[in-house]
């Protein structure tokens, strides 16, 4: 009698487990439902950390300054070259300055002041150059600031995985604990065996060497956290929010139109292609000549009138065949290849996204199969094994693999849900916010 009363109390603890420990989601409906509060607190903590990150994130602090310094090119590249101002002696009968002013009107002091003058068209070519580079610049920094965001939420999504990993190894070892208990008093009452007291304690330590795997990825993930959202190692630690699956399906169409219209990869390359163009036709007013205007004023002895020189000079392109004509062959073909990076890196840019859509779509089919599938199929073989241990009819290993199950269902499916919002927070890093 005592032993059917242990082996009653045991069933029923154990159906505990499965019940209400492992309450995992059972629908698409019920996930979102009940996670539906949860969400939004999550979100809002996420939210905040990639505003922390936008603010301090050095990666992004040094994308900024570099376009900001961009920006300062473009009127320098289209201005004139600095003027050159020029003094001459002109002495007669003596090197010393001044000498024979007086007494012939050969001497001299010049003062004079010369300035070099692009063909016209060449400073505006060289300035839309430098406007291109700027813009290279800015696309760089955009890029910075979503690799940040999407390296953000992709740790974040990670640490929010082995958080919940860690609850349910908790939930876990205190059923094991109960099980221990019970499996020992079975044992003495002569109704179980030593070796079921000795696989609890094993799968006890087990869990312990699991837990200390998952608290070593939790802590890395979070130093690394820290270094994206510029915080010293020292500050306060990252504590992730509930894990649940967002609800965003973009059609394959308007990822591909997002790519088009917002990828900053594909606009840096452009931007390469459009700089190039402009070196293009910088080349070809290669042929075309620059000029330089100077003017001298000469003054002599007070004997003699003083001189004024007016001074104009071009510079001819006498071995164009070996310079002018090489550079605007260069810069065709400079141009063909950036034309075909352009289309090369939206290419690779969009099937990424596809990829990326694809492991999305894979993932949601896959989470609704542990929804609806394994994770009630686990619960359900848990309470078999249980109702056929309460009457000996399996051993307990079947009982505690059972246990084990459904535990790494529950596992493996919030594994899926962090690999869902990493495959979403890659495509916003290049299509922007979905939202």
């Amino acid at each position: 009698m005592k032993t059917h009363i242990i082996a009653i109390a045991s069933a029923a603890l154990i159906i505990g487990i499965g019940g209400a420990a492992f309450a995992g989601p059972q629908s698409a409906a019920t996930a979102d439902e009940k996670a539906a509060g949860h969400r939004t607190d999550s979100a809002r903590g996420l939210d905040a950390l990639v505003e922390e990150a936008m603010a301090h994130s050095p990666m992004i602090e040094a994308a900024r300054r570099h376009w900001e310094a961009q920006t300062r090119a473009p009127i320098q590249a289209g201005t004139l070259p600095d003027p050159q101002i020029t003094f001459q002696n002109f002495s007669v009968g003596d090197p010393g300055p001044g000498s024979g002013l007086g007494n012939s009107d050969f001497a001299y002091l010049g003062f004079g002041a010369s300035q070099d003058l692009l063909f016209p068209g060449k400073l505006g070519l060289q300035a839309a150059m430098a406007r291109k580079d700027a813009e290279y610049a800015r696309q760089q920094y955009e890029a910075a600031r979503r690799e940040v965001t999407e390296k953000v939420r992709e740790l974040y999504f990670e640490l929010s995985y082995h958080a919940k990993t860690a609850t349910l190894v908790h939930r876990i070892r205190e059923e094991l604990e109960r099980i221990a208990q019970i499996a020992e008093t079975r044992y003495r009452v002569g109704e179980g065996l030593q070796q079921d007291v000795i696989k609890v304690q094993l799968q006890q330590t087990a869990m312990l060497k699991e837990l200390a795997m998952h608290d070593q990825e939790a802590d890395q993930v979070r130093a690394r956290l820290k270094a994206v959202l510029g915080r010293e190692a020292t500050a306060s630690d990252v504590e992730p929010g509930e894990l649940a699956p967002s609800t965003i399906r973009p059609s394959a169409d308007e990822l591909r139109n997002m790519v088009e219209a917002r990828s900053p990869e594909v606009e840096m390359q452009r931007a390469i292609e459009e700089r190039d163009r402009k070196a293009l036709a910088l080349a070809r007013k290669g042929y075309q000549p620059d000029f330089s205007l100077g003017y001298m004023f000469q003054h002599t002895g007070h004997r003699f009138r003083d001189y004024y020189m007016l001074t104009i000079g071009a510079r001819v392109p006498l071995y164009f065949w070996r310079k002018q004509t090489p550079a605007i062959e260069q810069a065709e073909l400079e141009l063909q290849a950036a034309h075909a990076q352009t289309r090369s890196r939206a290419l690779d840019v969009s099937a990424g996204v596809d990829s990326e859509l694809i492991a999305l779509k894979t993932t949601e089919r896959v989470l609704t199969i542990y929804r609806e599938g394994l994770i009630p199929q686990a619960r359900n073989s848990l309470e078999a094994a249980l109702a056929a241990y309460r009457v000996s009819k399996v051993d307990f290993q079947t009982l505690l693999s059972a246990l084990i199950d459904l535990l790494n269902v529950n596992q493996e499916y919030y594994r899926q849900v962090a690999d869902h919002e990493i495959a979403l927070a890659r495509i916003e890093q290049v299509t922007g916010d979905l939202k």
